[in-house]
This record gives structure tokens, C-alpha cells and sequence, in this order.
């Protein structure tokens, strides 16, 4: 980037941006395997810090449905970072304001115990596998499980039989940590239930139409007016470009600056930063 296009802060064909949405997971950091430790990537801590200087607002949104958000801001908070709880979003907010929106009350959740936390707090009632009306719910939702069992998927499948809709947190194979690409469990746990039910799924997570609109939601402006900066050429990448947001790459994740330029445009950022802190060129 030149020292002018720094300068006038404006993307090519978008008006002067005036909030941020940063992924976590090989943008800011890199997490371990069992999302237990954390390692910052270089320019993380000034480049969120200095749209907090300048009052611009940013949230940080996971595909990561495994902790709450307040729990997950604060492990950010101990690494350095300047999150406060409503700046942390992940899937499951999103899933509770939009079941809330469809009138859905009773929930089978096959995941880890932060997976449904925020449902509850929305006033949805969540049931696992063993309760013994699990498959009498509304809808099925499927988050970050590393112990999901054959009960469980088969508990799934038998409700959306029974007529339940199936919400899905992440449908991402991989995402980056320090020790490479992860699996994810909630693409391989849907694929099963998909698999048997034919079930068409509801995501909620990254690229979906619902993640961008919350995010414009809550950082209170026009989606063309958000900066989406990612790791991730099929999540956060696409669904910046697909919903008329800026795109911002970045290559500490799963994405060298040589697979950022052979992709089609559909999932091509206007820009590529190899250090984060250059963002902050963009900060009005």
C-alpha cells in the first residue's frame, strides 16, 4: 500500500469505513489444538488499540462456539487485548437472535457446555442427548463437540425427522492454529446428520448472510461501511465480498500471499496486509 492510499483511508468503490470486524483464529492469534492456550500474532494488541484511541468501533467475530463470549473476551483481555464482552461475538449470538426471530423455544445442542450459553441467556431452553424428550425440540444446533458421539448425531437426526430445523455454528473443514490446520468438528458432525437426514442447515457462523448482518448490527453502521479483515478466503473473505463489505486479507493464518492471489474474485480480498498493523492505515 502506498503512502497515499494510507493516507486518504479509503477503499476503491466503498465509502470511508467506519467500523471493523477482525477474525480471531490466524488473524490475531493462534490457539493450540484444544483451544486451551493462545499465542499473539505480531501487531495484534496495537492494531486493536488504536481504533480504540480513535473511537472507531470493531468487533471480533469466531467461527469458535466453544466458550461464551464474556468467558472468551476475558481470555483475550489476559492475553493483552482490548475486548470488552460486547465487542466478542460468536455463532451462538448469533443463533440465539435469530431463533428468537423464528419463534424457536426448545433446542438440542451437540456441543461443548458454552456452546448453548448464550441460547439460554436469549430464553431458549436447551436439552443434550440424554435428556429423555431430546428429540421433542424446535430445532437442532450443532457447535464446537470434540465428544460427539453416534447417541448424539442419532439423537439429532431423529428430531429433524420429528420435524426440528438444523442451525449449524460452523460448516469450515479447518481453521489455523500454532500447530496447522485443525479440524472442525461441527463440518464433520453436520456432514454425518446431512448425510442421513438430507436436511438442508441454517448457518449461522461465518460466511453466512446472518453473521455479516449481525455484525453491521452491532457495530451500528451500513454493511458497506464494515472492513472485514480475515485469514480465510471462504469464510471471512466471501462473505465480506458476497454482502458488500470491504475484504482484508492476511497471510499469518491458513493463507500465503501466493494462495491469496490465485483465488477467484469471489473470494479475493482488495487487499492483502502481511503485517496486521497495517491496518490501521485504515482507521478513519
Amino acid at each position: 500500500m502506498t503512502p497515499a492510499s494510507a493516507g486518504n483511508r479509503r477503499v476503491r468503490g466503498f465509502p470511508k469505513l467506519s467500523g471493523f470486524m477482525f477474525d480471531v483464529d490466524g488473524t490475531l492469534l493462534l490457539s493450540d489444538r484444544a483451544l486451551g492456550g493462545y499465542q499473539l500474532l505480531p501487531g495484534a494488541i496495537e492494531t486493536l488499540t488504536e481504533p480504540t484511541s480513535r473511537r472507531v468501533h470493531y468487533v471480533l467475530l469466531t467461527n469458535g462456539s466453544a466458550y461464551p463470549p464474556a468467558e472468551q473476551a476475558g481470555k483475550l483481555r489476559k492475553l493483552g487485548l482490548p475486548v470488552a464482552d460486547a465487542q466478542m461475538l460468536t455463532p451462538s449470538v448469533v443463533t440465539a437472535s435469530l431463533m428468537n426471530r423464528n419463534g424457536i423455544r426448545c433446542v438440542l445442542v451437540l456441543g461443548s457446555s458454552g456452546v448453548g450459553f448464550s441460547l439460554r441467556e436469549a430464553g431458549i431452553e436447551t436439552r443434550d442427548a440424554s435428556h429423555p424428550q431430546a428429540t421433542q425440540v424446535d430445532a437442532v444446533y450443532v457447535g464446537w463437540h470434540p465428544d460427539c458421539t453416534m447417541k448424539d448425531i442419532e439423537a439429532a437426526c431423529n428430531a429433524i425427522f420429528a420435524g426440528a430445523r438444523l442451525y449449524v455454528a460452523s460448516d469450515v473443514p479447518f481453521f489455523a492454529t500454532r500447530h496447522g490446520r485443525s479440524i472442525g468438528y461441527s463440518y464433520a458432525i453436520v456432514g454425518a446428520i446431512r448425510r442421513v437426514t438430507r436436511a438442508p442447515m441454517i448457518l449461522t457462523g461465518k460466511p453466512s448472510r446472518h453473521a455479516m448482518k449481525f455484525v453491521a448490527q452491532r457495530l451500528g453502521v451500513p454493511v458497506s461501511r464494515v472492513g472485514v479483515i480475515g485469514d480465510d478466503p471462504v469464510v471471512e473473505i466471501s462473505m465480506a465480498r458476497r454482502y458488500g463489505a470491504a475484504a482484508f486479507g492476511v497471510t499469518t493464518g491458513v493463507t500465503s500471499a501466493e494462495e491469496w492471489r490465485r483465488q477467484p474474485q469471489t473470494r479475493r480480498p482488495h487487499r492483502v496486509f502481511d503485517d496486521l498493523r497495517r491496518v490501521i492505515d485504515l482507521v478513519p
